[in-house]
C-alpha cells in the first residue's frame, strides 16, 4: 500500500520542494507545471476533501484556500512534519490510500498529486472501491500523476530516459507502479465512476472520476 516507499519519502522530505521546483535535471520533465498541475486539480473539487500523500503540503495549501474542510493523510512522519510546519490552519495526519482516520463529514472529493504509483495496480483497484463507499454521488476522485497513454509509451519514455543518461528516472520508471490510462480507466470504471483524464506534460496526467448513481 505504498508504505515499502516510506524510507524514501523520509529522505526525500528535506529537498522535495527544490525537486519539484525544477532544480533536479532528471526530474525537470516530470515536474513540468508543476504549480499550474496543483491549482488544476485544486479547481476541480470543493466541499469537504481527503487529500492522500500530501508530502510537504503544496497540494494542501491549494486545497485549504477553497475547500471547505481538508483532511491531509500522509505516512511519512518526515513529510508531515515538513507539511504541518507550512499549514496553518490544516492538519495532515498518519495514513495512506487504504488505511486512514475515519472523516467526520460525508466526502465530497478525494485528491492527490504525484502519489497514486505508489500503490500496485490490485491495490489501486481495492483503493477505488474505498473512495466508492465514502464518497457522495457525485462525488469525485482527481488524482494527478504520472501515467501512461499505453505500455509501448511508457518503455518509449523509459528508453529515452537511458538514452539521456537519466539513469535514477529510468529507474523510477521501472521499480514504482506506473500504469497506463486504459488500466486506471477500468479500475475506476469498476468501482462506479466516470472517468476523463487531461494532459498536463510529458509525464503528468490528471484522472477525474465522479461517483455515479447507485453506487
Amino acid at each position: 500500500m505504498g508504505r515499502e516507499f516510506v524510507d524514501l519519502f523520509n529522505r526525500w522530505a528535506e529537498t522535495y520542494d527544490s525537486t519539484v521546483a525544477g532544480m533536479d535535471e532528471e526530474y525537470k520533465d516530470v515536474f513540468e507545471n508543476y504549480g499550474q498541475i496543483l491549482q488544476e486539480v485544486a479547481s476541480r473539487v470543493n466541499g469537504h476533501v481527503i487529500e492522500f500523500g500530501t508530502g510537504t503540503g503544496n497540494l494542501t495549501e491549494f486545497l485549504a484556500a477553497k475547500a471547505e474542510t481538508v483532511m491531509g493523510v500522509e505516512p511519512s512522519d518526515k513529510m508531515r512534519e515538513a507539511a504541518n510546519r507550512k499549514l496553518k490552519e490544516t492538519e495532515v495526519v498518519e495514513g495512506d490510500f487504504l488505511v486512514f482516520p475515519e472523516p467526520e463529514q460525508p466526502v465530497d472529493a478525494v485528491v492527490s498529486s504525484y502519489a497514486f504509483h505508489h500503490l500496485t495496480d490490485e491495490e489501486k483497484g481495492k483503493a477505488a472501491a474505498i473512495y466508492a463507499d465514502i464518497l457522495k454521488t457525485g462525488g469525485k476522485v482527481v488524482f494527478a500523476d504520472t501515467m501512461f497513454m499505453n505500455e509501448d509509451r511508457k518503455q518509449e519514455i523509459i528508453r529515452d530516459a537511458q538514452k539521456r543518461q537519466f539513469f535514477n528516472l529510468a529507474e523510477d520508471l521501472q521499480t514504482e507502479y506506473y500504469t497506463t490510462l486504459p488500466v486506471m480507466a477500468s479500475i475506476f470504471e469498476d468501482a462506479g465512476f466516470e472517468v476523463s483524464f487531461t494532459s498536463m506534460n510529458k509525464f503528468v496526467w490528471i484522472l477525474e472520476a465522479v461517483k455515479r448513481e447507485n453506487h
